[in-house]
């Protein structure tokens, strides 16, 4: 967070601090009206507590700088010695903030949860054919666009919008907060058909006129945005609230009327500080919006110290059931810059978190609220690739980056840092087929008119980027390497689980660049010896490579087992909601991708069905895994046939080996929903694993993963 530096805002800070409801508070009801419905969480559990870091890593960037786990001992200690801690967890494809969380909330994939391609996406326009582009962070129920796409962002089954997550919980009868994380609070202020403050508090409305007026802009992010509190029925909170707002869900299986929710620290604040408006954060200062006073600093600025303020505000007020993001802490919020691994600033924000959950797990100690009674969840989005060369030792310890822009390649710095920012459109050659990007490291390309995967266009244009070749000024001699890594059509897409509902947000192919490299469309004409090595963002994300894909998981609470550092369970981000939720006795009105995490659960804390033939029910998980995520071996070797075909110039090599992952992709398609339907009905519906239907399951996934693996690579 920035330094705010007036008279007027150090008055309001003195305020703040001085004032009573900044410390922590109980209320049960902060404008005295009746007590809050009792919240029915199952496991003797009271509290949930779910974290989601953005690019923190368990794994050493480099073999002499400790990783950020590491260097929050407090947080790695807490984990490892009170619970499990699974680090070989993985993220979804295209592996970003969004779509990671996203996954992680709902425990679906991104075809069923929307977010193909986070943190935005295109699409073809209905109107024009064109290609428009959208934010993946909106508000759970914003549209694509109002006009020429009115089909829910969030967009799952049968073209409905994505269940939300916290309707089993407010169901229950607890209140739930989200805390800066994505989509269960407003992202953004814009006042368009499709922003958020059209979509939650209507054209017109007090807070509308505030976000739609550019002199109180700035002022209405800080009071609506990145944070809520979805109320169950009754809820004191919201219930004799008059700024509690309907929490619609039109698409809702089962409906969901008659709910609330507070939106923003305007209203959300003085409901959990008995009336005040700020909150503090872990060292006890006033947390500030954007335009110096009490409000949510911004995503950019939400670092350990203000979002676990918040969280234990929020438990402290009553709100037993928390979501929440906690930013990138590679990212210097007082430079507003990028460091590398070991640098003087980046070694002092890991400090600062670490001191942050210090406070944290101090001051929820003291109110009663431990592993005892409380399940901890705490997660990363994805992992990201450091792009960037070695530092340079300095005589304190630390290490020092060049972050000025290097034009020349084959001249940079050996501490140069900065991912490689790539102009495709001046790389290639003429007369390709327009298009449109969506820039990333792991970029969507839109061919314009959405033509079929077949046709000479596509082909052409699918060829001329596998054989795109860069200096990459991170490797020894400066050596020249392809600038794709895999490439994917619609074909290989189904099979990463990214293609959604809506038929005209699928990109005609998908390339995963070498993760040095930001792959953007300017039409500037750079060449491979005049692209520029960015300072302001050195750590990619989107690709497949495993420094981006691996990441962990640690759970701590009633019912989960203290093993410690678990390295050899694979797992991803759709199996944190339902263990969750088998945990809690809670269940969803869908069926997850993801399936419960048994290694890391006591047996008496499982259910019935899922004890029965223990062993089967591992081995069941282990081949499903392996069979149906994104990162699983059938994903993995099938994305790698799809660049050999989409490289090849042999027009019958290309079918062949498209036909067979698309032939492989449905026979897969089928078992795993068979195997999803199974684990699924042992964890939430008391119904067993059969172990003779289970070994033939099994005996058909490993099949199929062959087969994948023999595809020509």
């Amino acid at each position: 967070m920035q330094r705010i530096k007036t008279a007027a805002v150090a008055a309001l800070a003195l305020a703040c601090l001085a004032s009573p409801g900044v410390a922590a508070a109980h209320p049960s009801d902060p404008h005295g009206g009746p007590p809050p419905p009792v919240c029915h969480l199952g496991g003797g559990i009271k509290h949930v507590i779910a974290i989601q870091f953005d690019n923190t890593h368990f794994n050493r960037d480099r073999p002499d700088v400790a990783s950020d786990l590491e260097q929050m001992p407090h947080l790695l200690s807490f984990l490892r010695g009170q619970g499990t801690l699974f680090t070989n967890d993985h993220t979804i494809l295209i592996s970003h903030t969004a779509g990671g969380i996203v996954s992680t909330l709902t425990g679906l994939y991104p075809d069923r949860n929307g977010l193909t391609a986070s943190n935005g996406y295109g699409y073809f326009r209905s109107d024009t054919g064109g290609v428009g582009f959208s934010p993946a962070f909106k508000y759970w129920t914003a549209p694509v666009d109002a006009l020429h796409n009115p089909l829910p962002s969030l967009i799952g089954d049968g073209q409905k919008t994505t269940p939300a997550p916290w309707v089993p919980f407010t169901r229950a009868g607890c209140d739930t907060a989200g805390v800066s994380t994505a989509n269960i609070e407003l992202e953004n202020v814009n006042t368009d058909p499709t922003g958020d403050m059209t979509t939650v508090f209507g054209t017109g409305s007090p807070e509308w006129n505030e976000a739609s007026n550019p002199a109180t802009r700035t002022q209405a992010a800080g009071d609506f945005l990145g944070l809520a509190v979805h109320c169950a029925a009754g809820s004191g909170l919201c219930a004799s609230n008059p700024n509690a707002r309907p929490d619609l869900l039109p698409d809702e299986p089962g409906g969901y009327d008659g709910f609330k929710a507070l939106f923003g620290a305007k209203y959300v604040n003085p409901a959990i500080t008995h009336g005040n408006a700020c909150v503090a954060d872990t060292a006890g200062n006033p947390m500030l919006g954007p335009a110096g006073t009490c409000g949510f600093a911004g995503f950019g600025h939400e670092g350990a110290k203000e979002t676990l303020g918040y969280i234990a505000q929020l438990q402290e007020a009553g709100v037993p059931v928390t979501f929440s993001y906690i930013g990138d802490a590679h990212d210097d919020r007082t430079t507003i810059r990028a460091s590398g691994p070991g640098e003087a600033g980046y070694v002092a924000q890991l400090k600062d978190y670490d001191a942050a959950f210090a406070a944290f797990f101090t001051r929820l100690a003291h109110d009663g609220i431990d592993r005892s009674n409380t399940l901890f969840v705490v997660t990363v989005d994805e992992g990201d690739h450091f792009a960037g060369g070695p530092g340079m030792s300095q005589a304190d310890g630390s290490l020092a980056y060049a972050h000025t822009a290097c034009v020349d390649l084959t001249s940079c710095p050996s501490n140069q840092m900065g991912e490689v920012s790539t102009d495709i459109q001046g790389l290639l050659p003429a007369g390709e087929s327009p298009f449109a990007l969506r820039s990333d490291s792991a970029p969507g390309f839109y061919v314009g008119g959405q033509p079929v995967r077949t046709d000479a266009g596509v082909r052409k244009l699918e060829r001329d980027v596998a054989a795109l070749r860069v200096v990459d000024p991170y490797l020894d001699g400066r050596a020249s390497v392809p600038l794709a890594q895999r490439l994917a059509d619609t074909v290989e897409e189904r099979t990463l689980h990214m293609i959604n509902g809506d038929p005209s947000r699928t990109p005609t192919f998908t390339m995963f660049a070498n993760p040095d490299f930001f792959v953007s469309f300017g039409g500037t004409g750079c060449g491979t010896s005049t692209c520029v090595a960015a300072n302001s963002a050195a750590w990619n994300h989107g690709d497949f490579q495993d420094e981006i894909a691996t990441t962990w998981v640690g759970m701590v609470g009633p019912g989960v087992e203290r093993n410690g550092i678990d390295a050899r369970t694979w797992t991803d981000h759709t199996n944190v909601r339902p263990t969750m939720l088998a945990l809690l006795g809670l269940h969803d009105d869908y069926r997850h991708d993801g399936r419960v995490l048994v290694e890391g659960l006591r047996e008496s804390a499982l259910p019935q069905a899922l004890r029965v033939h223990g062993p089967t029910v591992r081995r069941l998980g282990d081949a499903y895994e392996q069979l149906n995520a994104p990162f699983g071996a059938f994903a993995q070797d099938t994305l790698a046939a799809s660049t050999r075909a989409l490289a090849s110039t042999n027009d019958g090599e290309y079918a062949a080996i498209e036909n067979a992952i698309a032939s492989l992709t449905s026979e897969r398609d089928a078992l795993a929903g068979k195997i999803k339907a199974q684990l699924n009905g042992a964890a939430f519906d008391g119904h067993p694993v059969g172990e003779l239907q289970a070994l033939i399951e099994m005996v058909h996934a490993e099949l199929l993963i062959h087969k994948a693996a023999v595809l020509p690579h």
